[in-house]
Formats: C-alpha cells, structure tokens, sequence
C-alpha cells in the first residue's frame, strides 16, 4: 500500500476514531500550540506523538501538558526501533511496555515511563529523506562510481 495524505481530517471520521496500522497519516491543522494540544487531549491517549519543529518552548510545552505512549520528536520511523526505551501505549491504546528490559518483569506497577526519542538535524538518516539536496547527489554519485 502506498503512502497516503490525509487533508483536513476532521474528528468524525473513522480514520480518526481508530489506530492506524498503516502507512496513513492524517494532518490536522491548527493555529496555535493550545489548539494541537487541546485536539491531543480530548481524544483517547495516542500511542505515539511525533512532534515536528524547532521551538523548543512549544515541544516542551507539548511533551508536558500531554499523554501518549512514547515521543519522537522530528522523526516518526525511528520510534519504533529504539531498543534502549521502552515501547507500549496508555489507555485505549494499550498498558504495559516491552523492547528490551521491559518486555520482562513488572517495572512499574503504577505509572507508565513516557520515553522521548529526539532526532538530532546532524542524522545520517535526514540524507535518505526527500527534499533531495546537493548532498544527496554527492553520495548517489559516488556509491554508483563505487559500484
């Protein structure tokens, strides 16, 4: 299945209502911090939140006044493969963690660890994402003379 863009996903819609198993992503829009956080928090506990900015006052805010499972900040494939934090959802979507120690034992009978994942701008992972720059074409250039 290809990747498909959801515009204007409005809260009525099932697509909204439910997980996403696959490669969907809805956009919501909003004008401010208070209206994103506002839509996080009446809705059930998302199992992940990616937070995509370079505000550091606003992610604060977001990683602060909300509740998900875990967070990955600038990034989204990434979360899912971080061995060293744990991985579970809050709520609706889900209790507990695993990957790694966490999958074994009862570490927290009582509360839930909510890992955040950053990105840091200087990953060798931005070069294989699109916009395709003058650096992209330097390595592709390169690998084909290698091979």
């Amino acid at each position: 299945m290809a990747p498909v863009l959801v515009r204007n996903a409005g809260d009525n819609l099932r697509l909204m209502r439910e997980e996403i198993f696959g490669p969907v992503l809805p956009i919501v829009e909003y004008g401010t911090v208070d209206e994103a956080i506002g839509h996080i928090n009446r809705g059930d506990r998302p199992l992940a939140l990616y937070w995509f900015g370079k505000h550091s006052g606003n992610r604060r805010r977001v990683m602060r006044e909300t509740v998900s499972g875990g967070v990955t900040v600038n990034d989204c494939m990434m979360h899912l493969v971080q061995e060293r934090q744990p991985f579970g959802g809050v709520g609706a979507s889900g209790m507990g963690a695993y990957h790694g120690e966490w999958g074994f034992g009862t570490f927290s009978t009582f509360s839930k660890e909510k890992p955040i994942f950053h990105q840091s701008r200087l990953s060798a992972a931005s070069l294989l994402r699109p916009p395709y720059g003058k650096t992209f074409e330097r390595l592709s250039r390169l690998l084909n003379l290698i091979t």
